[in-house]
């Protein structure tokens, strides 16, 4: 995963802990669930980056072994 994609996701989820916190505060019920939402968005990109990535570092090592 590129450091960009990594801070973009990061991003997300603390953006989304300050809204459901920001929400829970005021009585905002709205706002703290579309905050807890944006959260578990940013943790499921986050996955999704990693899990391209081991499956990228898999077929490269394969790519490895054959051409040796």
């Amino acid at each position: 995963m590129s450091v960009f994609d990594k801070a973009k996701d990061k991003a997300e989820q603390a953006i989304g802990a300050a809204k459901e916190k920001l929400g829970e505060k005021t009585g905002n019920e709205d706002m703290a669930n579309s905050g807890r939402a944006d959260q578990t968005e940013g943790e499921a990109k986050e996955a999704g980056h990693d899990l391209r990535d081991r499956a990228e570092g898999s077929v490269q090592g394969l790519k490895d072994k054959f051409n040796k």
